[in-house]
């Protein structure tokens, strides 16, 4: 899932310094998962904000309303009639949310509520941890399904660096090696015969480097 972390508070409030009735739009996608945008975080941030601004003396009139996904034009069209009548909306989506709200209200100021952080899962209550660098080519396969790409400070895709030891990562000492892991779990496997490969040259063009990416499945086309 995309991992977001919430803007400071001050810095959103600056966002709408100018307005009298925003629209807080939560998601109920990867962020209610996280715990940073879905609905019980768009009433706080509405709060926060309402009370920030009672005290500045400048009250604040908030709307709050969470779609389902904020990445899908269905549920947002769900907010037209809110959008109709606040001067702003403060997205809690990902960076995706804001983009298709901007789009699809050309004529209102949509602002990001979220630092979009990485794509990854949850290790314990609260904590979240990379785990995939959306590369486009994917070689889990190859990997012991340890991706090296994220995983590994250097990006690495042929064995470990000369730094590192005893398992561990020259540039933090408390990481994993994560071509250790790989030999590791290879050999669990007894699949070590995978590490004589050589991988090629990664083609980043499949990644955020080639520009925007899009994928068309004709199948489920309407």
């Amino acid at each position: 899932m995309i991992i977001a972390e919430q803007k400071p508070l001050a810095e959103i409030a600056g966002f709408i310094k100018d307005c009298e009735r925003v629209l807080v739009a939560g998601c109920g996608g990867c962020v209610t998962v996280c715990l940073s945008g879905g609905e019980k975080e768009a009433e706080i941030l509405a709060s926060a904000l309402r009370i920030k601004r009672r005290i500045e003396g400048r009250p604040l009139e908030t709307v709050t309303y969470t779609a389902p996904r904020q990445c899908d034009p269905e549920f947002i069209e769900a907010m037209e009639n809110v959008v109709r009548e606040v001067d702003a909306v403060i997205s809690l989506a990902c960076g995706v949310g804001p983009q298709y709200l901007a789009e699809r209200y050309p004529d209102l100021p949509v602002y990001p509520a979220q630092n979009t952080k990485f794509a990854g899962g949850s290790r314990a209550h609260g904590v979240w941890e990379e785990y995939c660098g959306l590369c486009g080519d994917c070689i889990l396969h190859r990997t012991g399904g340890i991706c090296p790409v994220i995983r590994c400070p250097k990006s690495i895709l042929n064995g470990p660096c000369g730094g590192s030891q005893k398992g561990k990562c020259e540039i933090d000492r408390d990481l994993d090696c994560a071509w250790q892991l790989i030999y590791d779990r290879l050999k669990r496997l007894g699949r070590l015969d995978l590490l004589k490969e050589v991988a090629p040259l990664k083609d980043w063009s499949k990644a955020r480097d080639g520009g925007p990416r899009r994928v068309i499945r004709e199948d489920v086309m309407i």
